[in-house]
């Protein structure tokens, strides 16, 4: 357990926080989704509203041992200020430790960082496509769970989710949720199955051909793995849409989150400041992005 004094005390950041200051939090629940994902609550001790949106991250921060970015999964309509959502893959040394934290346990919190969707502008009476890949499902929960509280902003949405195999499928409960409900298409695909996975399989390339727009204004939402997004975006060209409705996430390449480190930079971009969030045509004038 991470001692309070350790880490920022709610009166020092109940003004404009310090962007290079973490918050303290603790941890309220803890679950785990797969054999390497564990969902996460935290509760700020500032109880500030943090007004972020889908698509920005934290930076996540225990004392003696490392700071790293986590995608918020929460959604703004489904959370008051002071707690947030985060899914966290353990792969070094500071996501093991992470992985170890219990509720009562303390972190410290700085953010939210980056750009996000843009579910209040031009997503707005809109037909939307969002394909979640592996991790990628957690940032872009926020926004299908955005975009399904204000339905009555948006037009047709079609989500499409890809895993590696059944058990790497995370909020398996909500999946199930969005494929009953009529007022959206949600589509699942597994990389291998298991004998008891019924459901199709194949790369998330193989949905495509299953997806139905209505609109050539259609706005398409893409987070994944690297290696995805250069068939996805091959694959999304038969569906013709303008390359500016084209939204994606890179957010692998963050680190310090505030523009120092130099971790994130693409060409003369700085990705946790002019991103994560990019459309498909500012890639293409970045060159080396994906």
């Amino acid at each position: 357990m991470i001692a309070r004094s350790q880490l920022a005390s709610p009166e020092a950041v109940r003004a404009e926080p310090d962007i290079y200051l973490p918050s303290g939090a603790t941890v309220t629940d803890v679950k785990r989704l797969t054999p390497w994902e564990k969902y996460f609550k935290f509760k700020m001790d500032d109880e500030r509203d943090l007004h972020y949106m889908p698509g920005q991250f934290m930076k996540v921060s225990l004392p003696g041992v490392g700071e790293c970015p986590i995608s918020i999964t929460s959604s703004p309509t489904r959370n008051s200020g002071d707690r947030l959502e985060m899914v966290v893959r353990a792969v070094g040394s500071m996501t093991n430790a992470l992985h170890a934290l219990r509720p009562g346990d303390r972190v410290g919190l700085r953010g939210p960082f980056g750009t996000s969707f843009p579910v209040t502008g031009k997503m707005r009476h809109k037909d939307l496509l969002i394909i979640c890949g592996g991790l990628g499902h957690v940032p872009l929960k926020s926004v299908i769970e955005y975009v399904l509280d204000e339905r009555h902003h948006y037009g047709q949405i079609t989500i499409l989710i890809g895993n590696r195999s059944p058990n790497n499928r995370l909020f398996i409960e909500q999946i199930l949720e969005w494929k009953q409900r009529d007022d959206i298409t949600c589509m699942e695909t597994v990389d291998v199955a298991d004998p008891n996975w019924g459901g199709n399989v194949g790369p998330i390339t193989t949905l495509l051909p299953r997806v139905r727009l209505f609109s050539p204004d259609t706005v398409c939402i893409i987070c994944g793995p690297p290696v995805m997004y250069k068939y996805v975006l091959r694959g999304l060209e038969s569906l013709k849409l303008d390359k500016s409705n084209v939204y994606m996430s890179l957010e692998r390449r963050m680190r310090c989150g505030v523009g120092k480190c130099g971790h994130c930079q693409i060409n003369n971009v700085y990705g946790c400041q002019q991103g994560p969030v990019f459309t498909y045509k500012d890639i293409l004038e970045m060159g080396e992005a994906i």
